[in-house]
């Protein structure tokens, strides 16, 4: 591709070609406007962050609809994937799966299945969330941006940024040759400890709740079942391993997603004292196996695998700038703050960043309006990163207390069932902020349960943090999720949703025709769009 004739004057430029960049690019240029794609490295590549949930896949869609793209849509489900994509690679995922652990144990199944937790996200493989396998992924998105007539500039190394009066310059090299870049707004989709980040000297701030974590992570091939290691007594809501997958233990966790192109994510969060304990700084596949001698039962599930790309350690999991937006330039969410995968939450966020950033892109010319809703958009960001951190922190500290950790995971699965279904009934204003965190009884309480589990409570204390989260989820729960005769296992069943009309201000006639919309795998009206959790 010919370099054109410098400069390129565009009214935005997006920096990083990842989903969330080329998705941003692409619903600008829906729109009309001139957009500049810029990336450092090329396509595919490896990356990771790949678990998608209800929220994520919702959103989606919303995208998708608002912004004419029934392209991007067919990506929102499994069923529709399949159907239209087949060539893009992706996981099949009906839930959250997470199993308990104590180092240096076998894995102990109980009757009242007290170690493991199966939270169903959909009744079906048709309309079930995903896996996004990011190489072949990012790079659809990118060719659909490319096709809409983006400009796209890969293995380009942007060297300065010049601030001028009608927006901003940059300057960069592509291929040995100059290219200026003249945007009258620049979006910074480059990461964390991205772009805009290093080049403004943000070097972040210190997470107000998380304890230090390191990762290390690769792809794997032939990693075995965990149905195959351990075969569940009873009929589960779905098959344990079409999830996202989380075997927990006291100072960290492995994630397992599985890819229908035979490939197996897998990786580790650690809190630091483990991490050093393995050595897992400069111990790669080695530093790997130390972890799974330590846990017996995933050991065996990985007995046969095969690391197919050199290990990555990543020696900070969570970072946080302290700035969002600044004169003609915005961080979207993934690059303003990371937090950890544990709840697969960067997806959502990061959609709900990209659908404010570019409706005040569209909406309101650059003047004192724009800055003021530039504001608004940082304050949010931080808020619902806040949110996010605080709950994951809770249950990290929580990790070798599997009662505590899978009640507190309630509060996630109430706040994110609630939110998508109000959303799908076309009431979003009953569930505002991520998580309900701006819910003005839910948020307090998400705030006070989590506060109270990082003082690690015990006896009394321990009892009343549990009737605590209790109440805060009553008034949200959709789900069935405080029926304690269901013992950590969740399935979707529409008696619950029945059962809990009356918390989203709902008739049961309506109930049932989103039922009925989904049972036909039919798209609804504008504003209405058919619930992914209800069977």
């Amino acid at each position: 591709m010919l370099v054109p004739v410098s400069p390129l004057d565009v009214d935005v430029a997006v920096i990083g070609s990842g989903f969330a960049g080329s998705l941003t690019a692409l619903l600008l240029r829906s729109r009309g406007r001139r957009v500049a794609l810029v990336e450092r490295g090329r396509h595919p590549r490896f990356v990771i962050g790949e678990s998608t949930t209800p929220l994520t896949n919702l959103l989606l869609e919303e995208l998708a609809d608002d912004y004419d793209l029934p392209h991007l849509r067919v990506f929102s489900k499994w069923g529709t994937w399949q159907a239209h994509r087949p060539d893009v690679g992706v996981g099949l995922k009906r839930g959250f799966t997470f199993l308990f652990h104590r180092l240096g144990k076998p894995f102990e199944p109980t009757p009242d299945r007290a170690h493991e937790l199966m939270v169903a996200a959909s009744p079906n493989d048709r309309v079930a969330d995903t896996h996004w396998y990011r190489p072949d992924f990012d790079l659809a998105l990118v060719d659909a941006a490319r096709a809409a007539g983006v400009e796209y500039f890969d293995e380009t190394r942007i060297e300065a940024v010049h601030p001028e009066a009608a927006g901003i310059r940059l300057a960069a090299r592509r291929h040995g040759r100059t290219l200026d870049i003249r945007a009258a707004f620049v979006v910074d989709a480059s990461g964390p400890r991205g772009f805009l980040v290093n080049a403004l000297g943000d070097g972040g701030t210190a997470p107000r709740w998380m304890p230090p974590t390191q990762a290390l992570y690769t792809h794997f091939t032939d990693v075995d079942l965990w149905e195959s290691v351990m075969p569940p007594a009873g009929q589960p809501p779905y098959p344990p391993d079409a999830a996202a997958l989380h075997h927990i233990f006291p100072g960290g966790w492995i994630w397992i997603l599985r890819f229908n192109n035979g490939i197996t994510s897998a990786g580790a969060a650690l809190t630091d004292p483990l991490a050093a304990q393995l050595g897992i700084g400069n111990g790669g596949a080695a530093a790997w196996q130390r972890l799974l001698d330590l846990l017996p039962s995933p050991r065996e599930q990985f007995r046969r695998s095969r690391a197919v790309l050199p290990f990555v350690h990543a020696p900070r999991v969570t970072f946080r700038t302290r700035t969002v937006v600044g004169p003609a330039w915005a961080l979207l969410p993934s690059a303003a703050g990371v937090v950890d995968p544990l709840l697969s939450t960067g997806f959502p966020l990061t959609l709900l960043g990209i659908g404010r950033l570019v409706k005040i892109l569209l909406e309101t010319p650059a003047g004192p309006a724009r800055d003021e809703r530039l504001t608004g958009y940082a304050a949010v960001t931080q808020a619902e990163l806040d949110a996010t951190e605080h709950i994951v922190a809770a249950l990290y500290a929580s990790m070798a207390d599997p009662a505590l950790f899978r009640r507190l995971t309630l509060l996630y699965f109430a706040a994110a069932s609630f939110s998508e279904t109000v959303r799908r009934l076309g009431r979003p204003w009953l569930a505002p902020g991520f998580l309900l965190h701006a819910h003005p009884t839910f948020g307090p309480e998400l705030a006070a349960c989590c506060d109270a589990a990082l003082q690690l409570p015990v006896g009394r204390a321990r009892q009343v943090l549990f009737d605590r989260i209790a109440r805060a989820i009553e008034p949200f729960d959709t789900a069935g999720l405080l029926d304690d005769r269901r013992c950590g296992w969740y399935p979707v069943l529409a008696s619950d949703l029945i059962a809990g009309a009356e918390r989203l201000q709902a008739t049961r006639e309506e109930i049932d025709r989103l039922l009925r919309l989904l049972n036909g795998d039919k798209e609804t009206d504008a504003g209405q769009r058919a619930p992914a959790r209800l069977t």
